[in-house]
């Protein structure tokens, strides 16, 4: 067939057959597929987050517990210091109490002591006083040392024991001599030859005595 020479050439359309195959689009329900692994990812942050809620209220009892445990063991610890110190105190006490005693004793002892030394001192100043003499000055001066020697003794609680006509008693006079004369009661002490004394109810020294019997 002869062609017209002013007719153009059309280009021919391809068949169906010549398109290359298109790939399937990838299903949502391959586990493969990218929807599926953004799925399990956002599915493991949501699990994290849960885990993450429920973490801080199992630490939180943990540390509870931990805490009454210490706060236990603390409290028993300041019973157990209390205690010790109750029983410190108490020995404190008591060895304050027995120093004081200790130390009040040991004062009443020295001084009992000291006035027993002194007492052939006084013997001899009464001695002097009662010895008879012309000189009255002399006379005066050993009388106003014995007064003062007698004051001094009663500032100490020094107490001169009651003697004369007074019943015997063997825990303050000391018999020496025994008598039989109805004009006196029975034990009746009638005479002393040396004087005795007790200072704050403690004797120091018995009087010499003569009893009626």
């Amino acid at each position: 067939m002869i062609k017209d020479e002013h007719t153009k050439d059309t280009p021919e359309t391809p068949e169906v057959n010549d398109i290359p195959p298109q790939d399937d689009p990838v299903s949502s329900d391959d586990p493969g597929s990218p929807g599926n692994e953004n799925t399990d990812a956002v599915c493991g942050r949501v699990d994290n987050a849960e885990e993450c809620e429920t973490m801080p209220e199992e630490n939180a009892g943990q540390g509870t517990a931990s805490a009454n445990v210490r706060i236990a063991e603390l409290e028993k610890q300041l019973s157990e210091m209390k205690d010790m110190y109750l029983r410190l105190m108490a020995e404190y006490d008591n060895y304050r109490k027995r120093t004081a005693r200790e130390k009040e004793s040991f004062y009443a002892m020295a001084k009992a002591e000291t006035v027993e030394r002194i007492l052939p001192v006084y013997d001899n100043i009464e001695r002097a006083v009662n010895n008879p003499t012309s000189d009255e000055a002399y006379k005066k001066g050993v009388e106003m040392i014995f007064q003062q020697l007698k004051d001094v003794f009663s500032s100490l609680g020094v107490r001169e024991i009651e003697a004369e006509g007074a019943k015997f008693d063997p825990e303050k006079h000391n018999a020496v001599m025994h008598i039989e004369d109805d004009r006196y009661g029975e034990n009746s002490v009638v005479e002393v030859f040396q004087r005795g004394f007790e200072i704050d109810g403690r004797v120091i020294r018995h009087s010499v005595v003569k009893v009626a019997n």
